[in-house]
């Protein structure tokens, strides 16, 4: 059958994605044919696309999305035809209006979840599930500190920290999104661009720091995220939005205090398919129940992907974004 997806045939700027039409064969052996209701916009899109991670070429893009299945392979067990299913950890091409997937990222879709919702959220969910429940198991009474606190992972940090309990300071762009992070538990926005946040932290803490910042801007920000940090406590970097974080002394580590750095990944996290359903299942339930909830702030045409790229690389979106094809 032919099927519409964006195909990167040289990496670089936005426009470089190109919509084509292309055959798409039945599913191999583990795999289902899925029809694409949401797609997910992430930041790593953008590695991908501009080569800071470099990919063999032509490649798709894209790594969430949310559908049903329209067929299965040889062997598949683990889903059937007309199943509402959603995934984050699949091979590149979720840019597309249809494409086969292995069988055992996909993770069942609640009937109380829309498209939207799944395609949404859970890439990012997941990593909040991640960051908060195993990097660093935040507890009631923890303060922390959350870079990029308005963004799609922030917002849903956010949120969640607070249900654990803890006191949330974030960092954001400008005063409308210290409203928005606000307005999902952030109990402490910082504006970056107005007041030294290392220094605004120390302040909201006495003088001691925090036992963990959670940073996904990168080179911008990380001695500052450090300066942050109490004795023995947790830097996780997770993210490269201003940049790769450059070569480091490990001596600084010692230097500030005996810190402790990780540079966690969800595909790491979410390896085993055990523990990719149990971090999914503990997500819906909790978007179920209320406890969070998914903000889709922006909807893009997959066709109009490449301004989607441009609005998130600069700074234009907030909360989550989907690609509807």
């Amino acid at each position: 059958m032919m099927t519409h997806a964006i195909r990167l045939h040289q990496a670089g700027a936005p426009e470089l994605m190109q919509w084509e039409s292309i055959a798409l064969p039945p599913p191999a052996a583990g795999e289902v044919r899925l029809r694409h209701h949401a797609i997910g916009l992430n930041y790593i899109d953008t590695y991908h696309r501009s080569g800071l991670y470099p990919l063999p070429l032509p490649s798709g893009l894209g790594q969430e999305g949310a559908g049903v299945v329209e067929a299965v392979g040889e062997g598949v067990s683990e889903v059937a035809v007309g199943d509402r299913v959603a995934y984050a950890t699949a091979p590149l091409g979720a840019y597309a209006e249809a494409r086969n997937v292995p069988a055992d990222v996909l993770v069942p879709l609640p009937d109380a979840l829309s498209f939207e919702q799944g395609a949404a959220m859970l890439m990012q969910g997941l990593t909040a599930q991640y960051l908060l429940r195993r990097t660093y198991r935040v507890q009631a009474g923890d303060t922390i500190l959350v870079h990029a606190a308005a963004g799609g992972v922030g917002t849903i940090m956010c949120q969640w920290a607070k249900a654990l309990g803890a006191t949330v300071i974030g960092t954001v762009g400008s005063e409308h999104k210290a409203e928005l992070a606000r307005a999902n538990g952030c109990d402490h926005p910082i504006v970056y661009t107005r007041e030294n946040f290392a220094r605004r932290v120390r302040e909201l803490t006495d003088g001691e720091g925090v036992p963990v910042v959670f940073d996904s801007i990168g080179k911008d920000t990380f001695m500052d995220s450090l300066a942050c940090l109490r004795p023995l406590g947790l830097m996780v970097s997770f993210g490269n939005a201003s940049g790769a974080v450059p070569l480091v002394d490990i001596g600084v580590l010692a230097r500030m205090g005996s810190l402790f750095l990780t540079r966690p990944t969800l595909f790491t996290y979410a390896a085993r398919r055990s523990d990719l359903l149990a971090m999914a299942s503990e997500l819906f339930d909790l978007v179920v129940a209320g406890t969070l909830r998914v903000e889709i702030n922006q909807r893009y045409a997959l066709k109009d992907v490449a301004q989607a790229h441009r609005d998130l690389e600069g700074r234009r979106t907030s909360a989550s974004s989907i690609l509807l094809p």
